[in-house]
């Protein structure tokens, strides 16, 4: 069993510089080595300093998931650590920060610390505070709310080792334990502070109040302090809790009751917190949101405000209660954490709520009655989200280290497996053994330094069963878990039905007989390799149905009923749906859904779109979108299917295979038919952090067009031709910087290409960006020389790949949007296409916000003429990047341009009314 390694006693003066947001403090720390081993340094977690730098590995985080406030800060704004002084037992010495680590502070002591020895440090120095706008934590508007913010010895492990840990906003310091804290804070008189220590004393001056705090066995300190205090305090027999948690529709009574009632529901279901006094603040809750509809603003939420705030208090409350109670690792052994957590919020929500649906009251009106998703219960969402990722294939280990986790994953999907995997442990052991450990392992913390060995240990002691593959493929483990019924045999007294394992891994599956829509039977299979078979008596069932608890968070539940009725039952029938729904595994769903859209020569486009797209992804994926042409008053539309074959824990995370063709408009009254059969081969780092992506694809594009009087007379270019083409893209985006590489070749019997594209983005530490694009096309062959060319400002399209509202157009309005393809110019120049080869550069510079400076410059030749050189200039102003941009040109080869007439026709513009393209702005800082 595991003790305390290191143990730390601090005293520590703290002074409030409110003009300068700083905190001048001064600190003794009493470390005692209770490791088998003698300690050469010491190493002290100094986590706000993480934010002094853009390339700490906190700021670094914050790139991978595109959070730019933080790059775009000033140093002032960040807040940083200055050290003035350390003194080792009275004597001056020397430190340093660790190398890759600036949030870690080394001293390297002149004697070994043997074990069971103790060494004193005094240290002076300044924290200034960081904005709140980067972790909710820190300086906001005349408040200060701050959580381990002060210098503290690391965790220390039995082998002498400290740990090092940097802040990766993750609330998940390893600080060796305060056996005893005091701490003196001095304020100004007008404000007011809440701490999670005990208060001891107050003394008041002219202007400063000095306030005295202290505790025992402690493993984090918080504290708020602000001129008007926001916090009530609420007491019970087990604990005092301070909370501003946010609920202005329900009464200080109504938070009474419930407040009273989550302590109490907690203390007997985990044991009572050993702390006497607990914060529950806004911020906690809003770092770690109840993530559903409850999101949604309070004019449309579907639940009652009691309900809200229950619920976002015993989220937050469980939150607090488990940082002050356990003392494991939580960086490392993460999934204890969230299971214990989540186990007992869907256990309260059974219990006391068990009638409330996934979406609220909103399941009681009639139009959406016919929805799976108003039957669903409010714990099934936890499945749902947990498979929003798996379906995506990027679910990752529970087991895994936490900052290795993407952000979905660790604080949402990751969390909610832990807490449904230990739900179905509790079920298929059905001894209360889970519940038991949970409760037993809290009891351990308050002695004991923890850590996941532990937990096992008093898991496995607490059942009879062996469950070490509950460890070995629930937690260490995210490969998926399918069991399916595949072939049936019937003869006149029996009907034997096969079980198959579809995954690579072992665990108890259960099975439900069905008679009459009553559950005739349940019984567990533990031990399904690859296929069993179950034997029944002909008549004695209806139905047969796999995980219908849904407790195993499994891969796909459309093949867990299997029909034993008449010879042409379905096993799932058909059902049609509005719009989008739950994945229900009873049916086969299609989907309807009215559209419309918008070309030049189609006019408005109405469709009916069938598709089988669900809330989550599937394997395979078909659209079937009919659709009238109101200008044309013809139909026309498009169709597509698409199966993914995932790939885990490879680099070659997935092939796609699709099929798709569409059926539009290109110039006025002339329509084209289009077919792409492709194959793609997409590649990832095995670190899913990593924003790396790589993809190959292959590519038979036929192309079928209605001839024109509209057209080019001069053009020879085929009317019906097919294409073959290949392509390799590599991609690192991030906020501060981004490379791109792509390349590709196409082929047809009239012309065959290369082209090739760079493109890099750098964001400096003084807020200037810049960005860089080079284009190389060349020809090797080309029998259509009118109509095939690389374009400097708008690519010709041949085969139909870009969205333009009106692709035909030379002049007026649809003629001024822009793709950035090919040449990437934005003026519109005399002659700028290129039926032999191209090469461009395109220049962005930032200015102030989302105004830039763009720059273009190129050569290019076409057959039989001399080589020519172009080039453009004028602002960027990018709105919204990628989706709603605007060009306006000042200077180029056509000479100044805003002193020429018609201006407004030569400004350009990006527009993108796609929904699923904008959703890739949103779900990019997640996934």
């Amino acid at each position: 069993m595991t003790r305390n390694y290191g143990q730390q006693q601090t005293k520590m003066t703290v002074l409030l510089d409110d003009f300068s947001r700083s905190l001048i403090i001064k600190q003794t720390i009493q470390f005692t080595n209770n490791s088998d081993k003698p300690i050469s340094k010491l190493v002290l977690n100094d986590w706000n300093h993480a934010y002094s730098n853009k390339y700490s590995p906190l700021g670094k985080r914050f790139s991978d998931e595109y959070v730019r406030n933080f790059h775009l800060a000033s140093d002032y704004e960040r807040g940083s650590t200055t050290i003035t002084k350390i003194l080792v037992n009275d004597s001056l010495t020397d430190w340093n920060r660790a190398e890759n680590n600036l949030d870690i502070v080394e001293i390297v002591l002149k004697n070994n610390l043997e074990p069971s020895k103790s060494i004193t440090l005094n240290i002076e120095y300044n924290l200034r505070i960081p904005n709140s706008k980067f972790t909710r934590f820190g300086y906001d508007n005349g408040k200060y709310l701050l959580n381990n913010c002060f210098l503290s010895l690391a965790r220390l492990s039995k082998d002498g080792q400290f740990t090092y840990y940097s802040n990766e906003n993750l609330e998940d310091i390893a600080n060796a334990v305060y056996t005893k804290i005091n701490i003196d804070f001095v304020i100004p008189k007008n404000y007011e502070i809440t701490c999670n220590l005990d208060f001891i004393t107050q003394i008041e001056s002219d202007v400063t109040k000095k306030i005295s705090f202290s505790n025992e066995n402690s493993s984090q300190i918080q504290f708020a302090i602000e001129k008007n205090n926001s916090y009530e305090s609420f007491k019970n027999d087990n604990i005092e809790v301070q909370t501003n948690l946010y609920d202005v529709k329900i009464s200080g009574i109504q938070k009474a009751i419930i407040i009273d009632k989550i302590v109490n529901y907690v203390s007997d279901n985990l044991g009572k917190i050993p702390a006497k006094k607990i914060i529950v603040s806004q911020v906690d809750y809003e770092r770690n949101p109840f993530y559903g509809l409850n999101q949604l603003p309070s004019f449309l939420s579907p639940f009652p405000n009691e309900f809200l705030y229950e619920i976002k208090f015993l989220k937050a409350y469980l939150h607090n209660y488990l940082k002050s109670s356990l003392k494991i690792d939580i960086r490392k052994d993460s999934y204890i954490f969230d299971a214990t957590q989540v186990y007992i919020m869907m256990k309260y929500i059974e219990e006391n709520h068990p009638e409330m649906k996934l979406i609220g009251n909103l399941g009681t009106y009639k139009l959406t009655k016919s929805y799976f998703l108003s039957k669903a219960n409010f714990n099934e969402q936890y499945n749902y989200l947990f498979l929003l990722m798996a379906r995506k294939n990027l679910d990752q280990s529970i087991g895994n280290s936490k900052e290795t986790l993407i952000k979905f994953n660790e604080q949402i999907a990751g969390k909610y497996k832990a807490g449904l995997i230990f739900k179905y442990l509790n079920d298929y052991l059905n001894d209360n053994s889970v519940e038991k450990s949970f409760k037993e392992f809290i009891v351990l913390n308050q002695s004991n330094q923890t850590d996941t060995n532990d937990f096992q240990e008093i898991l496995k002691k607490n059942t009879s069963q062996n469950i070490d593959w509950f460890f070995d493929n629930l937690i260490y483990s995210n490969k998926p878990i399918d069991y399916s019924f595949s072939k049936t045999k019937k003869t006149k007294e029996h009907i034997a039905v096969t079980i198959q394992n579809n995954s690579t891994i072992t665990v108890p599956i259960s099975v439900s007989g069905i008679k009459n829509n009553q559950v005739i039977f349940r019984k567990w299979l533990p031990n399904i390799t690859s296929d069993t078979t179950l034997v029944f008596p002909e008549k004695y069932l209806d139905k047969l149905i796999l995980n219908d608890s849904s407790n195993i968070p499994e891969f796909s539940k459309k093949n867990n009923y299997k029909s034993l009725k008449g010879l042409f039952s379905l096993n799932r029938p058909i059902k049609f749906n509005l719009l989008r729904d739950l994945e229900d595994s009873r049916y086969n769903q299609i989907f309807y859904t009215p559209e419309i859209g918008y070309n030049l020569y189609d006019g408005a486009i109405i469709s009916l779109t069938l598709d089988n797209e669900t809330l989550l992804n599937k394997p395979f994926r078909y659209n079937l979108s009919p659709s009238y042409s109101a200008a044309t008053r013809s139909m026309t539309g498009s169709m597509s299917y698409y199966f993914n074959q995932q790939r885990r824990d490879s680099k070659l995370y997935n092939i796609g295979y699709g099929l798709n063709s569409s059926y539009y408009h290109y110039i006025q009254n002339a329509a084209y038919l289009k077919v792409n059969s492709s194959v793609s081969l997409s590649f990832r780092d095995l670190d899913l952090r990593s924003n790396k992506r790589q993809n190959i694809s292959f590519r038979l594009a036929y192309v079928n067009k209605e001839s024109s009087p509209l057209n080019n007379p001069n053009s020879q270019s085929p009317l019906k031709f097919a294409a073959y083409d290949g392509s390799y893209s590599y991609q690192k985006p991030e906020m501060s910087s981004g490379f791109g590489f792509g390349t590709g070749l196409s082929f047809s019997k009239n012309f065959g290409k290369a082209t090739t594209g760079i493109s890099y983005r750098k964001l400096f530490e003084n807020n200037y960006q810049i960005g860089l694009r080079l284009f190389a096309g060349i020809f090797f062959y080309n029998k259509d020389i009118n109509s095939n060319a690389f374009g400097l400002d708008r690519p010709k399209d041949v085969l139909l790949d870009y969205n333009f509202y009106g692709r035909s157009e030379s002049t007026g309005f649809f003629s001024q949007q822009i793709i950035i393809a090919e040449g990437g110019f934005k003026s519109k120049l005399e002659n700028p296409y290129a039926n032999k080869w191209m090469t461009t550069l395109n220049v962005t510079s930032s200015v102030w916000h989302w105004i830039e400076l763009y720059g273009d410059a190129g050569f290019y030749q076409s057959r039989n003429q001399n080589v020519k050189f172009g080039y453009d200039s004028g602002l960027h102003l990018d709105l919204v990047p990628n989706y709603l941009e605007l060009f306006l040109p000042i200077y180029s080869t056509n000479g100044f341009e805003m002193g020429q007439k018609n201006y407004q026709e030569k400004i350009r513009f990006i527009f993108t009314i796609s929904p699923k393209t904008l959703t890739k702005l949103f779900t990019r800082k997640w996934f």
